[in-house]
């Protein structure tokens, strides 16, 4: 695999700017030896950026000239939008490697020129960063027909407008006490999407049209937020599952019962004498077993597919923070505040592991019999070093600490739902 070159002040100008759009891109080098075969590698980021906006899955598709799938596209230039086809496709030979290759692409590239790829509803649109500069591109007004000024404005009106959609919806429940579907740490977050009307699923995609939903409580015992989930890339891993972790490292929960539950960090080996350790050189992060006398090896994740991840979960986040209180074992809630948040800064994420500002959590082998978690949060003071783009919104029109204001109406909402019920069914 040959590694992008490094990128020219333009590029970096241009990547800046769609960023700074809230458009999400992925690039692709136009290599020498490509422009002379026709032929691109699909890399990892390029194959995660199209199965996130379902263009293709590469996972699924097989090998050889019959299994290729075609995509619309267009190149566009200043004043220009060819309609053109992306040829995605796994050819007979070697191991299948994924390529693809965008025709007519000669006509507008030279080698080691960069391309920006943005995808819009199952369309791919490619633009030429090296040669374009685009926010001169987005700001004249010497072309009426300007096909790349058309679509950022596009994009970035659209997802302004899902922003809003989403805060207004926030808004018009402001004051209102809820009660949690379920007495349980993922209650509140399950209840809000019920609220919203998201399904629940196990997809690893933004919940909101593309905008990531994350709750906690005001009063929570731990000053973290939640990134995401994901496993351990068990193929270079030394074990190969939770349960073999487990029956390794783990400790008895009853007599017959084996759980490992722990939260893990960079800087020092846990109760469990388990610690992570970031190694640049081989871009992975290790899960290992230290003790004076042992340094052992037990899972590990290629950084790459992390940060793949918080990109892909957390483009756009709403972090919603909410006032709760227990009545008759029942929990209710009440929104507070909500940090929106976009664009995280992928780099940042190693070191932030390697300062054990990111941790990870993993509760593996559970009693309840709830399936292996492995997450990874972030400790609220280091959330500006990983998400410079923040806006507050406070959803409260007093005291932020003074729960008293809403003491009567709260009082009113749970008698009135206690007399639709009987008593038993709040115990």
């Amino acid at each position: 695999m040959i590694h992008m070159r490094s990128f020219l002040p333009q590029e970096i100008e241009n990547q800046q700017f769609l960023v700074n759009k809230n458009i999400k891109f992925c690039l692709v080098q136009i290599t020498a030896t490509g422009l002379k075969k026709s032929i691109l590698d699909a890399t990892t980021p390029m194959r995660a950026y199209f199965l996130e906006n379902n263009i293709h899955n590469y996972e699924r598709q097989l090998q050889g000239p019959a299994h290729k799938h075609l995509v619309k596209t267009h190149i566009l230039s200043v004043n220009e939008d060819l309609e053109t086809k992306t040829s995605m496709y796994r050819p007979e030979t070697k191991l299948g490697d994924p390529r693809l290759w965008i025709y007519r692409l000669t006509d507008f590239t030279k080698a080691d020129d960069i391309h920006a790829i943005i995808a819009v509803d199952g369309v791919l649109y490619v633009i030429n960063i090296t040669q374009v500069n685009i926010a001169l591109c987005y700001h004249s007004l010497t072309f009426k027909s300007n096909p790349i000024r058309d679509l950022i404005q596009s994009l970035y009106s659209k997802s302004i407008s899902v922003s809003e959609e989403l805060l207004q919806k926030f808004r018009l429940d402001a004051g209102v006490w809820h009660a949690s579907e379920v007495t349980a740490d993922t209650g509140i977050g399950r209840t809000i999407e019920t609220l919203l009307g998201i399904e629940m699923n196990s997809s690893k995609l933004a919940d909101y049209k593309g905008i990531e939903i994350k709750s906690h409580r005001e009063k929570r015992k731990t000053q973290k937020n939640v990134l995401f989930t994901q496993t351990p890339d068990w193929n270079l891993s030394r074990f190969k599952s939770g349960i073999q972790i487990v029956n390794k490292y783990g400790y008895p929960y009853s007599p017959d019962w084996l759980t490992l539950q722990n939260t893990l960090s960079c800087d020092k080996p846990n109760s469990q004498n388990m610690q992570l350790n970031v190694d640049q050189i081989k871009a992975l992060l290790e899960m290992k077993y230290i003790t004076d006398r042992q340094n052992e090896d037990i899972a590990v994740w290629r950084l790459i597919k992390l940060h793949e991840r918080l990109a892909t979960k957390h483009h756009e986040t709403f972090w919603v923070e909410v006032k709760n209180q227990i009545v008759d074992n029942k929990e209710y809630f009440c929104y507070s505040f909500i940090e929106h948040t976009k664009n995280p800064i992928l780099s940042q994420f190693d070191i932030l592991l390697e300062q054990s500002m990111i941790t990870l959590d993993i509760m593996l082998h559970r009693p309840d019999k709830h399936g292996d978690t492995y997450s990874f949060k972030i400790k609220k003071k280091a959330m500006p070093l990983l998400f410079p783009e923040s806006t507050i919104y406070n959803l409260l029109n007093t005291d932020n600490d003074n729960l008293d204001i809403f003491e009567e109406p709260f009082n009113q909402m749970v008698a009135q739902e206690k007399s639709l019920f009987k008593d038993d069914d709040f115990s």
